[in-house]
């Protein structure tokens, strides 16, 4: 596969960025996965919201992509949480974000229109907590690439902020691909990380939000921290080779913790996750052993959708909307 080198002899800004799009175009098919699946349809039961309500004790939503997305809510959305809420509903939005306090998202959820409470939000970036304390990582220095809530998740789990990458750190928490100057401050991190590599000390490499790619409202998407991350990743597997010590520990879905999470508050597991993605929504369902809707209004769609036999939804939601 071709690496992106980010050290390339093409220089400035619009070099590096077509050598990003370059290789991401080759590695997102194979982010997930391993490797490229053919197409097809999948095949699930057409269900509507209203079904899914009576059937679960517990829903469990997505946010970008099914809830809300960049510019506000999604069709359908305001009416059904509204809906929620007047029959004392047991739901919690489970999101990959690392850029937003619970609180902070919530903010942002009622200025959409959705009244939503902050103990029903489960954020990537609230599960670097318990992991810091699991691993007795309490104390150490942090790097942090994203907005101000994302060092306020590192600080509240014990880490210790480290302001420039001059200086050597324990950890690069990649906690969101806002906050900072993009191409200059990840030519520091790649730099940093090979000035201690070299020197034999290998930093961890935290990732609380897996998403490559969201959906920004309409028909406009972004890269998320997920993409971030492999371009590091692709930096130091040039430099070093593969070695799984130099690969983000991913904290968000598809993995277990958030989920984990929804069990101990809503004291069920008759659950079932509602999302607009495969590779984190649906599959981290599928790995949990829960049911998934698939909600096709986000980055995968049904005419280009990839699939494995194992990573399949339960039912496919058509909207949101309550009918």
């Amino acid at each position: 596969m071709e690496m992106f080198n980010i050290m390339s002899a093409e220089n400035g800004s619009a070099g590096r960025v077509r050598l990003f799009l370059k290789y991401f175009n080759t590695r997102r098919q194979n982010s997930h996965t391993g490797k490229l699946f053919k197409m097809r349809t999948p095949e699930a039961h057409e269900i509507t919201i209203g079904e899914l309500m009576d059937r679960y004790t517990v829903i469990l939503f997505d946010a970008y992509g099914v809830l809300v997305h960049a510019h506000g809510a999604m069709p359908g959305a305001a009416t059904l949480v509204a809906a929620l809420n007047r029959q004392r509903k047991s739901y919690y939005v489970l999101t990959n974000d690392a850029a937003r306090l619970p609180q902070t998202a919530v903010d942002f959820y009622r200025s959409c229109g959705l009244e939503i409470e902050v103990d029903r939000v489960i954020t990537a970036g609230s599960l670097l907590r318990p992991f810091f304390r699991s691993r007795e990582l309490v104390g150490c220095s942090c790097f942090v690439l994203g907005p101000r809530d994302s060092y306020r998740y590192v600080e509240q789990a014990g880490g210790t902020i480290v302001g420039t990458a001059d200086r050597d750190f324990d950890i690069l928490v990649l906690a969101d691909e806002r906050g900072f100057p993009f191409l200059d401050t990840i030519d520091e991190v790649i730099t940093a990380l090979y000035r201690m590599i070299d020197k034999g000390r290998d930093p961890l490499l935290l990732l609380p939000n897996p998403d490559d790619v969201y959906p920004k409202g309409g028909a406009s998407f972004g890269i998320a921290a997920g993409s971030v991350a492999v371009m590091i990743e692709s930096a130091l597997q040039r430099r070093y080779g593969h070695s799984d010590n130099r690969s983000f520990i991913c904290l968000g879905k598809p993995h277990t913790p958030i989920f984990e999470e929804a069990v101990l508050r809503s004291g069920s597991r008759d659950m079932i996750m509602i999302g607009d993605q495969i590779e984190t929504d649906i599959a981290g369902a599928v790995r949990f052993g829960i049911e998934s809707a698939w909600l096709p209004s986000g980055v995968n769609h049904r005419r280009t959708l990839y699939l494995t036999s194992s990573v399949q939804p339960t039912y496919v939601l058509s909207s949101i909307a309550i009918t």
